[in-house]
């Protein structure tokens, strides 16, 4: 199935998971992969839908062997197993990633809406990015929102630090990218607590 029919197709059925008007642009897609390279290791992406962003994190340098999917949209799943054969996909929730990814990755790459989800959900899923992070990895996640998607509170929780954001006109909406790394000398303790301050 063509790659725009397909998402129209699952922007009518499963609007809720979507949280899109259209497929991210090639322009995100590189603001996305601007720090990716073939020297940043393993890298993992959260909801790579179409694969828009996954094409972008490839032509970076990423090897094949090196790029992990999950993606937990059946339709979705199957386009991208066809798509880009010779990457890893685990047709599962982005929460998953500490139980499927051994060891540390040098990137996770994130097209999920943050925004549009439950306040608890979207807390393990950047705690789970957190999580297999090596010390020196990046988080990047983009939003259509004024502000990181990532409460100040779960920031401080979870030891982490976060760029000014880049904003990305050429996208339907335009979107900011957001980079998020762990503090040098993060001691962080994450107590499992809800986080009911994200930001809306």
């Amino acid at each position: 199935m063509p790659e725009a029919l397909l998402f129209l197709r699952q922007l009518f059925t499963n609007p809720k998971d979507i949280s899109a008007i259209a497929p991210s642009s090639r322009w995100l897609g590189r603001a996305m992969a601007r720090d990716l390279g073939p020297d940043v290791g393993r890298v993992v992406e959260f909801g790579p839908g179409t694969g828009r962003l996954t094409e972008a994190i490839l032509a970076s340098g990423v090897a094949t062997r090196d790029l992990t999917l999950f993606e937990m949209n059946g339709d979705f799943a199957a386009h991208l197993r066809q798509r880009f054969p010779g990457v890893t996909l685990h047709h599962t929730g982005a929460q998953e990633a500490p139980n499927r990814i051994q060891g540390q990755v040098g990137a996770v790459i994130s097209g999920l809406p943050l925004l549009s989800m439950p306040a608890l959900i979207r807390e393990s899923i950047v705690k789970a990015a957190v999580d297999i992070l090596a010390p020196d990895g990046i988080f990047v996640q983009f939003t259509y929102g004024p502000r990181p998607p990532v409460s100040d509170e779960l920031i401080a929780r979870l030891g982490l630090e976060v760029d000014a954001g880049r904003k990305v006109w050429l996208n339907l909406p335009p979107a900011t990218v957001y980079t998020f790394r762990k503090k040098a000398a993060a001691n962080s303790v994450y107590d499992g607590m809800p986080i009911d301050s994200a930001r809306t």
